[in-house]
């Protein structure tokens, strides 16, 4: 797979390096002469000196015949724009972009982006991971399908304790396909599969469902 990266910076490097070690394509195109040179130095002759918003520049990395095009400078608006060049102007397949602002997400979607990763919500859903009552870790989206894999942790005052899963209003298209416990094996839930305080349920929800489905499974 060809793989056009605009921007150098960490993210695009480390991006790059763990593209080249699975056999992938890779292009850089970044600003800096310095980071440039570097990335040559040290991964291969793969950098060009450019910005990733000049169609000259795209065309010169080959963005014609790229599979896929990332952009993770640190700037929102570059991103945008390298990713509707290479998706609109070069007729790449799929575009990534990377955002800092989480606001800018919906815009991004409306003009085309394909996929979208946020580094604030990478963070907090990192930190999420080690802080125990946290009440709901997004695992996945699945932007494509518009639905969420979220991790939904039952207390035991819950008003879903006790409950079989038919008797739950669930979000529509709302789905639990996994309940952890730590006195039994993980267990593939049925509609008469009854909830318990203290379990870790794995549910899939259509993006913005997530508070009605915390809301049903964890609600007083």
């Amino acid at each position: 797979m060809y793989i056009v990266i605009i921007g150098g910076g960490r993210v695009g490097y480390y991006l790059s390096k763990a593209l080249l070690e699975e056999g992938h394509e890779i292009l850089i195109i970044e600003k800096n002469p310095i980071v440039c040179n570097t990335i040559n130095e040290e991964l291969g002759k793969i950098c060009i000196r450019g910005d990733g918003c000049e169609t000259t520049t795209l065309a010169e990395a080959g963005t014609e015949r790229a599979d896929m095009a990332v952009a993770v400078t640190s700037d929102d608006e570059d991103n945008l724009i390298s990713c509707q060049l290479a998706k609109h102007k070069f007729h790449v397949p799929r575009t990534i972009a990377r955002i800092r602002n989480p606001q800018n997400e919906i815009l991004f979607k409306k003009l085309g982006v394909d996929i979208t990763i946020i580094t604030t919500n990478m963070i907090i859903e990192a930190i999420s991971q080690v802080v125990p009552t946290h009440p709901m870790t997004h695992l996945l989206t699945v932007r494509d399908q518009g639905l969420e894999i979220v991790e939904v942790k039952i207390p035991v005052e819950a008003g879903s304790v006790g409950k079989a899963i038919k008797d739950l209003i669930l979000p529509p298209n709302t789905k639990l396909i996994l309940i952890i416990s730590e006195d039994r094996n993980p267990q593939i839930p049925t509609a008469e599969t009854t909830i318990e305080g203290g379990e870790q349920i794995i549910a899939v929800t259509p993006e913005g469902s997530e508070d009605a489905l915390r809301t049903v499974l964890r609600g007083a």
